[in-house]
């Protein structure tokens, strides 16, 4: 499959109309110097429409489009777990988190962490994250980014990888999260639009009439793609085993994603208030609701498409990442351009994210800490040299890092999984118990991280969600029990809930009420 001029031309209307944007919303007032605050927080003037949108403009990345859309080929509509269950933490962490992160006016998770526990806590986490973040997420992204590009241009995928950074770091770099923020809502848009289009695609090339009936064939002929809760001979039960995806390690995963992780909370620090920053995590709820029906319904569509020869069926069973690629040669050109620049826009908006989010971990928990008493202008030019150098490591390990392994996506959550249970407890543990101590914390942290290791190997066929789950409940037993064995904190590094209000809006309520109600209904659905 070839790109044709009009799409050449579309992909090249993108691109420019995205760089000037990102530069014109990254002006300041005459004789105002960026500060931290508007390069690492967007001056905490974000609305809520800009919050929703840039969250899931974040987390659709590459490893969303073309990891679930694999996983999709090769498990169904499953993996959909990982989207939907994120719109119920969404609403949790932007009921009870927030309001505790904002009333700290913390610029980063780290900063908190410093604030309850002490310098070492937060550290440790600080390096955790800056390795992970560099190390893991953005050479995922770049990764399954360039094997979807070089899939439609033949570039190679060293050759993607480049060009998919430098743009990313090209219309970022200056702004920092106030380009990143503003931009997405662009990017989403594109996205949701250009996702859509490759599923009706999908659907129409099915023998069925159009592509409503293409559903109806599909959810007839591939029963066992359309279910939510596997059975234990199923495909892919090791990875989402059965009832235990609502039951165990999943929630673990995400509240470790949405409540505590940088580059996704980092837009909710920046809002103008607490209910811009509720509403927006109401948005972007509801958003994630659309998600496995523009990534993980193609990937269904594409197990039939390859048995009758209109995929390459063997490209497809040797590595699944590649599904998303080859189905994007079924739009036409013009629209193919157009959803080119939608992948592009996943891609290039997570690469972003990512990058603002290590730089400002970096310079505020990290390097501040050494050099105090530089100038604004100064710890805003670190944080762009950070956020470069980053980019440059994750262009460096994504082949030896990611190349070998059958999904990324689910690499990815094998990673992240090892300091999951640790990060959640030290958070949740930090909030709501007053006797949690920086022992404690310790205790949580490095004993997900052993733990996780030798169930690993010690009971290897034991599915990566239960030992999450497993991990999880020891590791917090652990943490409580070494808290009340030890010192108590100081009254002033606890958390005093009664100073901070957890009541809602009426329409964050009815925003959340929809989305749980039609959450229920899917699952009854799909069961």
């Amino acid at each position: 499959m070839t790109l044709e001029t009009i799409d050449i031309i579309i992909i090249a209307a993108y691109a420019l109309a995205l760089l000037g944007i990102a530069l014109f919303v990254s002006r300041e007032p005459a004789g105002h110097e960026k500060n931290t605050e508007d390069y690492f927080l967007a001056g905490r003037a974000l609305p809520w429409w800009a919050i929703g949108a840039s969250l899931i403009a974040s987390n659709i990345s590459a490893e969303q489009i073309i990891g679930q859309s694999g996983q999709g080929f090769a498990i169904g509509i499953a993996i959909a777990a990982y989207e939907w269950q994120a719109a119920i933490v969404l609403l949790i962490v932007a009921k009870y988190f927030l309001p505790i992160f904002l009333k700290r006016q913390i610029y980063t998770m780290p900063q908190f962490l410093d604030q309850r526990y002490g310098s070492g806590v937060k550290t440790l986490m600080s390096v955790f994250w800056v390795f992970l973040y560099t190390a893991v997420n953005l050479t995922a992204v770049l990764w399954l980014g360039g094997l979807a590009v070089d899939t439609l241009t033949g570039w190679g995928v060293m050759t993607s990888m480049m060009a998919l950074a430098a743009f990313a770091v090209l219309y970022s770099l200056y702004g920092g999260l106030k380009a990143v923020a503003l931009t997405d809502i662009i990017q989403v848009v594109i996205l949701i639009i250009g996702g859509f289009a490759i599923t009706w695609f999908a659907l129409d090339a099915l023998p069925a009439d159009g592509a409503i009936g293409g559903f109806g064939y599909l959810m007839q002929e591939m029963p066992g793609h359309f279910e939510m809760i596997l059975d234990e001979g199923d495909t892919g039960y090791s990875d989402l085993p059965g009832i235990w995806t609502l039951l165990g390690g999943l929630w673990v995963l995400h509240f470790s994603y949405w409540g505590f992780n940088q580059y996704i909370i980092q837009r909710a620090l920046g809002a103008e208030n607490l209910g811009e920053a509720q509403k927006g995590l109401a948005f972007a709820a509801f958003l994630k609701l659309l998600v496995p029906f523009i990534v993980v319904i193609p990937g269904i569509a594409a197990v039939i498409l390859a048995q009758q020869g209109m995929l390459d069926q063997a490209a497809l069973a040797e590595k699944s990442d590649r599904t998303y690629g080859q189905l994007m040669g079924f739009a036409p050109a013009g629209l193919r351009g157009l959803v080119f620049a939608a992948l592009i826009a996943a891609i290039v908006s997570s690469l972003a994210s990512m990058m603002n989010s290590i730089s400002t971990i970096f310079t505020m928990d990290l390097y501040r800490s050494v050099r105090a008493d530089e100038s604004e202008k100064h710890y805003v030019m670190v944080g762009r040299i950070t956020a470069f150098v980053a980019m440059g490591l994750a262009l460096v390990l994504a082949r030896p890092f990611l190349g070998g392994f059958e999904s990324a996506f689910q690499t990815v959550q094998e990673y992240t999984g090892y300091i999951a249970p640790g990060i959640v407890i030290v958070f949740l543990l930090g909030f709501f118990d007053k006797k949690a101590n920086t022992a404690g914390a310790f205790t949580a942290l490095i004993g997900s991280v052993l733990l996780n290791i030798a169930l690993k190997f010690g009971a290897p066929d034991v599915p990566f969600i239960i030992r999450i789950w497993i991990v999880f409940v020891v590791a917090l037993v652990a943490a409580i029990a070494v808290s009340r064995m030890t010192r108590a904190p100081d009254e002033e590094r606890t958390v005093k809930l009664g100073d901070i209000s957890f009541a809602t809006t009426m329409l964050f309520n009815t925003l959340s009420m929809l989305t749980v109600a039609i959450l229920v209904g899917l699952y009854i659905v799909l069961w």
